[in-house]
């Protein structure tokens, strides 16, 4: 059965026209001005509503095999295409850890089993995703990962990295790379800033980041393998990072919604506001935006970490560090820098949250013309406030519950197939 998209506002190379899509057999067959039906197309209107390539989230956290009672790989892909999303990177801190084929092939599995949409999966750096000891095999895992990461551990010796640099490179696979000195941590769980000091908490400073961000562009631009930057929350990293590239240095970079919309005096003393990095200080969101505007931070990934509703309920201090995202993150996008504050166009967002992680990450489909048909329908009108319990994922806690939002995700359409659908 074909399916005809009708009457919407058409993402084509960076801006939108008015158009009807056809789709047929997973393939974008038309994108013309009107096109008309035939006996047996589904039809679906979508007057007032924006398509889109599908959204890719390059950073989230599935946990199985593992941690089946957080999330599984079909509540967290049922939770993307929710919001928006048909492809996710999932990041390798899991049991057992993708560290060896045999590992990596209880995920594979699953994934093909049990996914709604693509999942691309993280090989680890270390064994064990431990961030020291012994390198993985490389060569062995690269046909079957879209690249390689300890996310959740930064690679603390220099003379390590510099190895898994130079064998990654061999791979032609990304490097996504958690930067965190464990050596200037001291016990914080929260930023070490106003915030921090006013309650009595122990804070993460932001050197803690950047200095391992600087360590890596060093060794990148000696070595020249792709380098990504996860979860960039402070202005100092945005710095380096924007300096590295006009210095021709091979490296992209993330950062998420949290970061983007809140500062560490938004805070309260509950869980679902600690995460890894944490949200930082006013200048340090002022740099991300900035960094966001003038190329510098490539594109918004979620880090979408759930946890039990048990390990995020023992406040700041005793929560595991993690939110989820997946089914908010465009909404709180939309509403607060496209619609609100205007910081950014629609387009923009779409590059961002779309078109710059299928570029760095080579992920096909999307929205055009003979390719395959991974498409997202936005109706904007629609107003309402986050709520995580009406959430299909497992996780609950995000720092966005119960503010207000405008625009919906009403369709997800992955490899031509509906994969969710708005009641």
């Amino acid at each position: 059965m074909r399916t005809l998209l009708k009457g919407g506002q058409v993402y084509q190379s960076g801006a939108f026209i008015s158009a009807d899509v056809a789709v047929d057999k997973g393939l974008v067959v038309d994108i013309s001005s009107s096109i008309s039906p035939r006996p047996g197309d589904y039809i679906l209107d979508c007057s007032h509503c924006f398509l889109v390539p599908g959204f890719v989230d390059v950073h989230v956290h599935l946990r199985e095999p593992g941690f089946f009672y957080k999330e599984t790989i079909e509540t967290g892909t049922k939770a993307a295409a929710r919001g928006g999303y048909t492809a996710v990177c999932s990041m390798p801190n899991l049991s057992p850890a993708p560290d060896t084929m045999e590992h990596l092939k209880v995920q594979l599995d699953s994934i093909k089993k049990n996914a709604k949409i693509a999942v691309h999966p993280y090989g680890c750096i270390t064994h064990g995703q431990k961030g020291r000891g012994e390198l993985v095999d490389f060569e062995a895992l690269a046909p079957y990962v879209c690249g390689f990461s300890d996310d959740g551990k930064g690679v603390q010796e220099e003379a390590l990295m510099r190895r898994a640099m130079e064998q990654i490179k061999k791979t032609g696979k990304i490097l996504a790379a958690h930067c965190e000195d464990e050596s200037l941590l001291r016990g914080g769980y929260i930023h070490d800033g106003p915030y921090a000091r006013a309650h009595g908490h122990a804070g993460i400073c932001s050197e803690s980041e950047t200095i391992q961000v600087v360590r890596d562009l060093k060794l990148v631009k000696e070595i020249g393998l792709k380098y990504h930057v996860c979860h960039v929350s402070a202005k100092e990293t945005v710095a380096a990072i924007r300096e590295a590239k006009k210095q021709g240095v091979n490296v992209t970079c993330e950062t998420g919604p949290h970061y983007l919309l809140l500062t560490d005096m938004d805070l309260q003393e509950e869980g679902r506001f600690k995460m890894n990095p944490p949200i930082r200080e006013e200048a340090d969101r002022d740099a991300l935006i900035e960094g966001i505007l003038d190329g510098t931070i490539d594109m918004i990934a979620t880090d979408h970490a759930p946890h039990s509703a048990e390990e995020k309920g023992k406040g700041l201090m005793g929560s595991l560090m993690g939110v989820v995202g997946l089914e908010c993150a465009f909404q709180m996008m939309y509403t607060y820098l496209v619609e609100e504050k205007k910081i950014l166009s629609l387009e923009k967002l779409v590059h961002l949250m779309s078109i710059a992680p299928r570029q760095r990450f080579d992920i096909g489909g999307g929205l055009e013309k003979g390719g395959q048909a991974d498409i997202a329908v936005i109706d904007p009108r629609p107003e309402g406030v986050v709520n995580p319990d009406a959430f299909l994922s497992m996780g609950k806690a995000t720092p966005f519950e119960g503010m207000k939002t405008k625009g919906d995700i009403v369709l997800t359409m992955a490899k031509g197939k509906i994969v969710y659908q708005k009641k």
